[in-house]
């Protein structure tokens, strides 16, 4: 399943229903840290708003604990968990939401808000710039002096990443890439892996 992460952050998107303006901003935030940061900015950039509520994903799709939302004074359910419900069928991870809201004098009742912030966020990542998440995964390569020229050729080339070198009786090269760039690192070494020792693992 492809992922997806908001490439513009801050972005910004407003929409108004009856006259209220909803303002929704969005953030790349891959942690909870960098939520609250967030929500924090917003809430102090809009300190006369009626409701800064909001909505998150702070992690990959499949960490159920990083989900989640608040209403902000607006009747329970009715703003946090429908934004939230947008974020979940979407391909969005690593993300949170909050939409501003300034009353416009017409209320709304609880299905006209559902409805209100579920379009705010939903109008807001048709048009969010992203990247597509890529799992990284970490190698290891010891190898004799000789090769080292060759090897580091051949990481380069794959697009993966040396993050370290150890220099004892061989050298270890250690880095990490995405799994299509390892597989393509892997065949590349295929023909020398009589001489060199190479391992390969997901990174937590």
């Amino acid at each position: 399943m492809k992922q997806f992460f908001p490439a513009q952050s801050p972005f910004s998107h407003e929409t108004e229903v009856k006259r209220s303006r909803f303002i929704t901003y969005i953030a790349h935030t891959p942690d909870k840290q960098s939520s609250e940061s967030f929500i924090e900015s917003i809430q102090q950039m809009h300190p006369k708003a009626n409701h800064n509520c909001w909505a998150r994903i702070t992690g990959l799709r499949d960490q159920l604990n990083c989900r989640q939302s608040n209403d902000d004074g607006e009747p329970k359910g009715t703003a946090g968990k429908p934004m939230l419900n947008v974020l979940e069928h979407s391909d969005l991870c690593e993300i949170t939401v909050v939409v501003t809201r300034y009353f416009g004098g017409i209320k709304l009742g609880a299905g006209g808000l559902v409805r209100a912030y579920s379009l705010a966020v939903q109008e807001a990542i048709e048009t969010l710039p992203t990247t597509e998440y890529l799992a990284k995964h970490s190698f290891s390569i010891q190898l004799p002096y000789e090769l080292v020229s060759d090897i580091e050729r051949l990481v380069t080339n794959s697009g993966a990443e040396i993050t370290h070198r150890q220099w004892q009786s061989q050298l270890q090269i250690e880095g990490e890439g995405s799994e299509e760039q390892l597989v393509t690192l892997a065949s590349s070494l295929s023909s020398m892996m009589h001489l060199i020792s190479y391992s390969s693992e997901k990174t937590p």
